[in-house]
């Protein structure tokens, strides 16, 4: 409503104004004429010329120079809706840029990684946002997850992905997705002609590991599995990034381990195979806070969420494996690499399964034969001299 406010001197309050005030006056200011502005609007002239008579009041000038003719702009005027269509035009963008951020359209998301993105789930779930959220700008950060946490404490984070489903308390902690685990293997190593690798089959290998969260992790499956089997395995950690151990690899200084999401950086004379098991897999899981109620974060974690779904329930059926169409040199994009790796991991599921299966049904089969009676193959015809 409009309140009105005689200027005075000394007086640096701004004049409070209606901006249904401001848009009639410019409508006449348009037309030139009361009546066509009022014809227009659907509205009645009297109400139209009252509500610019009360702007005029406020503002302290005269915006029209009123005449039998019609009316025409005085100078004040003129230059008083110059500037107010300006006005109106940067206050509609701010209301647009409002209601795009509101909804997650438009802003700025701070993405804290632990591991590659060169291929598995979250590349896939970074890739989606993205398409769908291309005026969102995207900042990733890559560290340990103790640091991550913390910037996502600090609110300097929207999300984390971490390895494992750590219990933090006042963060929101939801377990999206898990990668298996890969073997490296020298190029002409015996165990490259696997389609997946026993834990116990690499009792007696050297292995070699990086001093990083996930060297960690991966050790410490590895000598529980096969603890669990009665070997004592031989590792090394070393000071070394990724790319360097695989080096070491593919010279023959020992095995070593990494996910699925990296197996799709190609290193020379290296060979990567699936590690058979239940047990050969790491859970990641986002880390965020309650209350972050960031609209673009917001649409990015439920994005993640029904994305996690469907990739847990991917296809299960037999795939040609990954390495075999590597080595063959067939190109196919990022999405194609993730679902091979994944459905060779679960390919090899399948044939131990069936295995398994087969085993069973032979020994339920094997014929059982009561005493007295005579195996018809086991039957001679007597010799006729």
């Amino acid at each position: 409503m409009l309140e009105r406010q005689s200027p005075s001197k000394g007086n640096t309050r701004l004049p409070k104004i209606d901006l249904v005030s401001i848009t009639q006056a410019l409508l006449v200011a348009e037309c030139l004429s009361f009546r066509r502005a009022a014809r227009m609007l659907g509205t009645q002239q009297s109400a139209i010329g009252r509500r610019v008579r009360a702007l005029e009041d406020v503002l302290g000038v005269s915006l029209f120079e009123r005449n039998p003719a019609g009316v025409r702009l005085t100078t004040a005027g003129a230059r008083f809706f110059e500037q107010a269509r300006d006005g109106l035009r940067q206050l509609d963008e701010a209301v647009k840029t409002a209601g795009a951020a509101g909804r997650g359209a438009i802003g700025r998301l701070d993405i804290g990684i632990l591991s590659s993105m060169a291929a598995g789930f979250l590349r896939e779930v970074i890739r989606t946002y993205h398409a769908g959220h291309a005026h969102v700008a995207m900042h990733i950060l890559e560290g340990a997850s103790r640091e991550q946490v913390a910037l996502v404490r600090e609110s300097r984070l929207d999300v984390a992905f971490v390895l494992g489903a750590p219990d933090l308390p006042n963060c929101e902690v939801t377990q999206l997705w898990t990668e298996h685990i890969f073997v490296a293997l020298p190029q002409g190593h015996m165990l490259c002609d696997c389609d997946e690798v026993e834990w116990e089959s690499l009792r007696y290998e050297k292995v070699i590991l990086c001093q990083t969260e996930l060297g960690r992790a991966i050790h410490d499956r590895l000598i529980t599995r096969l603890a669990q089997l009665g070997y004592s395995p031989c590792v090394e950690q070393l000071d070394v990034g990724r790319e360097a151990l695989m080096h070491l690899v593919a010279l023959g200084l020992g095995v070593s381990f990494t996910t699925e999401a990296t197996v799709a950086t190609q290193f020379p004379e290296v060979v990567f195979r699936p590690i058979a098991g239940d047990a050969a897999t790491i859970p990641f899981s986002a880390v965020s806070l309650p209350n972050n109620d960031n609209p673009a974060f917001r649409r990015f974690l439920s994005l993640a969420r029904v994305m996690a779904k469907k990739w847990e329930h991917q296809s299960r059926d037999a795939a040609v494996p990954y390495s075999v169409k590597h080595e063959k040199g067939k190109s196919f994009n990022d999405s194609d690499h993730s679902r091979l790796v994944r459905t060779n991991v679960r390919a090899a599921d399948v044939k131990r399964q069936k295995r398994s299966r087969k085993q069973l049904d032979r020994s339920k089969r094997s014929p059982v034969r009561a005493s007295g009676t005579v195996d018809r193959n086991k039957r001679r015809p007597a010799n006729r001299r």
